[in-house]
């Protein structure tokens, strides 16, 4: 009887050596005449376990980790097949903690599965969003999408519904369907591991669309830095078109739709959705203006819905399950789960699925663990390089869109990047306008010139916090105004944003400006 023995496929564990213990299992296995069946599953998401070793057995799997090649002829010794004890012991895998406590709503197969097994996503409950949206008017079902109360897990967190609503009811012979996979923010890997680890209910979430507002035609825009996402997903698109579930005729319901994956143009501002509207039509990615709004005029000057990977992702479960079995978890108007991404200074990195309404503080600690150095958190970054520093007084705020703006916090695509006492605040202000004179498109003045000129107002402050107090003080005031123009001059969120880490910074912890101590809780 064969053994089945799960080894990830997905890039963070192969970075870490899940090829090479693959090999050293099976090999293993034959040397000792032994019958396994290894299946290349998705990541479970706790990193800091990579390469995870599961084995299958009657009590469910069994995990070991991290594993590295040589440990491979010890865990056969100690029973591996059957699911031994050993020193790399996770127990059941179910049953970690970390794995344990989240609510796994759009990750739901992730880490479960093979990734390009149609058969696998078909046996966990995969499709049944999209059988019931083909039996649906497509009005209805942008009614139940906007009844779930998903909003865009890109950063913007505008309602799904609505921005389906307007391309439902644009007037075009032609319309389209885009997902922003162009996932550059510092400390985010969830775009990148639900297409290389469950790219099914991206296809599926992005079909379901395509019925919602008639579009018949895809594109998937994902960064040139994900190769192994992008043969991924190409070739789990090929499977679909070859079992009925995209092209011609879907399932015989004889509604169309197309689906083709586009390399980014290595650029952070092809985020912007505009910017990457222009990079998909093959021009230099450049923000336009608004309006008009995509939804109205988008790719090729035809209506567009455009969202990132997680909100498409969580579609699928919405139409399978019903808009109020999503709308369920979360609180307020933050409804459903959020994929959250624990990166930097971090013992337990990795991903996190809860339902809106977890502290930072229980996502720091209790899952994370605390800093990787041991020494005392001092300030974490949530919503990649244009989130604002927030302090340890602030980390009791629950995660919810309402709740982080009452704060001048921004949730965003649920990166949290944390750091240590050692940080120099001064220093990552600096960054941030550094980061924005490296990315900018250029093509507004606040963001290409206020950036530029914001690095070496940081530079003089810096230069004059121990010793001449007026001009730190001139310059300080000068930082401010010069953020205040671009907050409210720039054309995109790139300029208006990175803003909000300098003053977060600057408020938070004013003594790395060569000033008193803030006080604690302040909003940024």
């Amino acid at each position: 009887m064969s053994i089945t023995i799960y080894v990830p496929r997905d890039s963070t564990a192969l970075a870490l050596g899940a090829n090479e213990v693959a090999a050293a299992i099976v090999a293993e296995a034959g040397k000792r005449g032994q019958e396994i069946t290894l299946v290349r599953n998705g990541s479970r998401g706790m990193f800091w376990l990579e390469p995870l070793v599961e084995v299958s057995t009657a009590q469910g799997r069994v995990a070991y980790g991290p594993v590295e090649p040589e440990d491979v002829s010890s865990l056969f010794d100690a029973g591996l097949l059957q699911g031994g004890q050993h020193g790399l012991s996770q127990g059941l895998t179910e049953e970690i903690p970390y794995l344990k406590n989240q609510e796994r709503l759009t990750f739901a197969r992730v880490g479960i599965t093979d990734p390009v097994s149609l058969d696998d996503y078909l046996e966990h409950e995969g499709y049944l969003g999209l059988q019931n949206a083909l039996a649906m008017q497509s009005a209805d079902i942008v009614q139940e999408v906007l009844d779930s109360g998903l909003r865009g897990r890109g950063g913007a967190a505008f309602p799904t519904g609505i921005k389906w609503k307007t391309v439902l009811g644009a007037q075009s012979a032609q319309k389209y369907i885009v997902c922003n996979a162009d996932e550059g923010d510092s400390g985010t890997f969830s775009d990148r591991m639900v297409m290389e680890d469950d790219p099914f209910v991206l296809i599926e979430g992005m079909t379901i669309a395509g019925l919602a507002v008639n579009a018949n035609y895809g594109y998937i825009y994902v960064r040139s830095e994900y190769p192994h996402a992008i043969a991924v997903l190409n070739e789990a698109i090929v499977t679909a078109n070859a079992r009925g579930f995209l092209g011609k005729n879907i399932l015989g319901f004889g509604k169309d739709f197309q689906l083709e994956v586009r390399k980014g143009a290595g650029a952070y501002v092809c985020g912007e959705e505009t910017a990457l509207l222009e990079s998909l039509e093959g021009k230099r990615g450049v923000v336009r203006a608004k309006p008009p709004l995509p939804a109205i005029e988008g790719l090729f000057g035809k209506p567009t819905v455009i969202n990132n990977v997680i909100t498409l992702a969580s579609v699928p479960i919405v139409l399978a399950r019903g808009a109020a079995f999503y709308k369920n978890f979360g609180q307020g108007r933050s409804t459903g789960t959020l994929p959250m991404q624990l990166a930097g200074n971090i013992k337990y990195g990795g991903l996190v699925e809860k339902a809106f309404g977890v502290t930072l503080r229980e996502l720091l600690f209790d899952f994370g663990g605390g800093t990787e150095s041991g020494r005392t958190m001092r300030a974490v970054q949530v919503g990649g390089p244009l989130g604002p520093y927030l302090p340890p007084a602030l980390f009791d705020t629950p995660l919810d869109y309402e709740a982080f703006a009452a704060v001048g916090g921004t949730v965003g695509h649920g990166g949290i990047v944390a750091f240590d006492d050692s940080v120099d605040m001064a220093q990552q202000a600096r960054y941030s306008m550094e980061f924005c004179v490296v990315e900018s498109c250029g093509k507004c003045t606040p963001c290409r010139i206020g950036s530029t000129r914001g690095v070496e107002v940081i530079d003089k402050i810096i230069a004059n916090s121990g010793t001449n107090q007026h001009q730190r003080q001139q310059q300080i005031h000068l930082l401010r105004d010069l953020c205040d123009t671009m907050v409210n001059g720039s054309l995109c969120a790139m300029g208006s944003m990175t803003p909000l880490p300098v003053l977060s910074a600057l408020n938070h912890f004013p003594e790395d400006f060569g000033a008193p101590p803030a006080v604690a809780g302040k909003a940024a």
